[in-house]
C-alpha cells in the first residue's frame, strides 16, 4: 500500500514538472522592441508568425535610441530590432545582445518628402536653403537624424554647395523628432514644408498627402536595419523563428511591399554589372 501511494506520487510530481517544462516553452507572446518606420510591415509579419505559431509578437514601436534606454533602463524585450547599427552596437557594447543572433536583414534611403500641395515649391535638395521654409528632421540621436546629418555633411564638402548651404539648411529647421512617424505626420498635416524621412515611410495611405523627392545617391546613405535577441529573452529559439520569418521570401515580400529592400540587393546589381563588364571586354 506504501509503495503505491510513493508510485503515485512520484508519477504526479513527474506530471507536474513536464506540465511545468511545457508551459514554459510555450509563451503567450514575444516582445519585439522595433525601429518606429517598420510599423506597417512588421505589424504584418508579426499577424503571420501568430497565424502560424498561434503566439502573439506584441511590438514596441518608437525610436531606436528611445528603445534602447528603455531596455538599458530595465524593461523586457525578446528582440531588438533597430533602424541603424550604430544603436545595436551599443546594445551590444554594453553586452545587451546575444551577438551571434545579429543580422542586418533590409534596408532603405532617405528622401525629402513634402505635403502633396508643396506650398515651398521644394523641387530638389538645394531648394532646402531656401529662406523662410519649415523642416522638420529627427533629433541627432533617432537614426534618421543621424542619416540627415551625414547627408548634409557630404553636402557641406562638396564645393557646390559647401558648409554655407548646411548652415542655411539648419537655419530652417523648426523640429527635431524623436520617432520617424512625427516627421511623416507633420509633414502629411502642413505642419512643415519639408522633412527628410525613409523612402520606405510614404506608404499607400500617405501617398496621397505627401511627395517624395529623392537625394542623389552621392550625397544620400544607406539606412541598414540590423535585429538581433537580447540576452534576457526567455525564448531564444522562438524569437529565432520569429527572425527567420522576417528574412524569409515570405518576410521580403512584406518588406518589398512598404518599400524596403533586400540588403543583398545592391551586391547583387554589382555583381551582375561586374559579370556583364568582364563578358563584354572578352568579346572585344
Amino acid at each position: 500500500m506504501i509503495e503505491k501511494r510513493i508510485f503515485a506520487v512520484v508519477i504526479a510530481a513527474l506530471f507536474m514538472s513536464t506540465t511545468a517544462g511545457l508551459c514554459a516553452e510555450q509563451p503567450k507572446e514575444l516582445t519585439v522592441f522595433c525601429a518606429a518606420s517598420l510599423t506597417g510591415a512588421f505589424g504584418e509579419i508579426g499577424q503571420m508568425y501568430k497565424n502560424e505559431t498561434n503566439i502573439s509578437v506584441v511590438f514596441n514601436f518608437d525610436g531606436s535610441q528611445v528603445l534602447r534606454t528603455q531596455i538599458e533602463n530595465g524593461a523586457y524585450a525578446d528582440i531588438f530590432v533597430s533602424a541603424n547599427k550604430k544603436q545595436m552596437n551599443l546594445m551590444k557594447n554594453e553586452g545587451f545582445m546575444n551577438n551571434s543572433s545579429i543580422t542586418v536583414f533590409t534596408k532603405t534611403k532617405p528622401v525629402i518628402i513634402v505635403p502633396k500641395e508643396n506650398p515651398a515649391k521644394i523641387q530638389n535638395i538645394s531648394d532646402l536653403a531656401k529662406p523662410g521654409i519649415k523642416i522638420v528632421i529627427g533629433t541627432k540621436d533617432v537614426p534618421i537624424g543621424d542619416y540627415t546629418l551625414q547627408i548634409l555633411a557630404k553636402l557641406a564638402n562638396d564645393s557646390a554647395f559647401g558648409p554655407e548651404f548646411r548652415k542655411l539648411v539648419m537655419a530652417n529647421v523648426v523640429s527635431n523628432d524623436t520617432n520617424v512617424n512625427y516627421i511623416t505626420s507633420k509633414v502629411a498635416l502642413g505642419e512643415a514644408d519639408a522633412g527628410i524621412a525613409y523612402k520606405s515611410d510614404v506608404t499607400k495611405n500617405l501617398a496621397a498627402k505627401i511627395t517624395k523627392i529623392e537625394i542623389p545617391d552621392k550625397y544620400n546613405v544607406i539606412a541598414e536595419y540590423p535585429m538581433g535577441i537580447l540576452k534576457q529573452s526567455k525564448y531564444p529559439a522562438l524569437s529565432q523563428e520569429f527572425m527567420n520569418l522576417v528574412e524569409s521570401d515570405k518576410g521580403m515580400v512584406v518588406l518589398e511591399k512598404y518599400g524596403f529592400e533586400s540588403p543583398k540587393a545592391q551586391a547583387t546589381t554589382n555583381t551582375n554589372a561586374t559579370v556583364t563588364a568582364t563578358a563584354a571586354k572578352a568579346t572585344a
